[in-house]
């Protein structure tokens, strides 16, 4: 049984779904989850607070998800592939993993601001959240360094100048597909592509 707070941050997406976050209202989120407005305001503090705790939910998730791909099968072109593919797909599901890689914030969505650098929180979670989510330079970097970090782990040693530049590079393709479509008869997520590109990189174990 979700808690509380998921319960809160489930109706949250839900309503941000519906209708444009500046049009959310607080007590209908809180009856949607079936709780009482003072019990998200205990949670969350504020709208805002609300706002950043969808946002830091988004990155982790994208994050666990990049964890998972970077842990599949096969060799560093196969676990960048994947990993690009999870992009792409994280990207168009979702419109707030969206925002957090690209910095495209339209008006329907909550804008992460300059962040809180210091919470009153009671909540652990709210305290994090409150610290605001990753830049996109940043997420983008957090993924990059977690790529190195797995696929140098237990294998041959790769250059590591030119395995961080395949990580980046694949990230960034996997973005362009997010932001622009290929044609028809092409690879919707340039995994084809980042396996190319990845093999043409000298020091780099495929």
């Amino acid at each position: 049984m979700p808690t509380a707070r998921e319960a809160l941050l489930d109706a949250a997406h839900a309503a941000l779904a519906a209708r444009p976050w500046p049009a959310v209202r607080m007590v209908e989120v809180a009856a949607a989850a079936g709780v009482s407005r003072q019990t998200l305001y205990n949670e969350f503090g504020s709208k805002d607070g609300l706002a950043r705790a969808l946002l830091r939910g988004a990155a982790d998730s994208y994050l666990a998800g990049v964890e998972r791909a970077l842990g599949s099968a096969g060799g560093t072109g196969d676990r960048l592939a994947a990993t690009a593919a999870w992009t792409v797909r994280a990207t168009r599901a979702n419109v707030l993993v969206r925002g957090l890689l690209t910095g495209l914030w339209g008006e329907r969505l909550p804008h992460p601001g300059a962040g809180v650098r210091c919470s009153a929180s009671a909540v652990p979670a709210q305290r994090r959240a409150d610290a605001g989510p990753p830049t996109p330079a940043e997420l983008l970097g957090q993924v990059r360094d977690r790529a190195v970090a797995a696929l140098d782990e237990g294998r041959p040693p790769h250059d590591p100048a030119a395995l961080a530049t395949a990580c980046e590079l694949a990230l960034r393709l996997a973005l362009s597909y997010a932001l622009v479509p290929p044609p028809p008869g092409m690879a919707g997520d340039g995994v084809p592509l980042v396996r190319d590109v990845v093999g043409r990189l000298p020091d780099v174990a495929a």
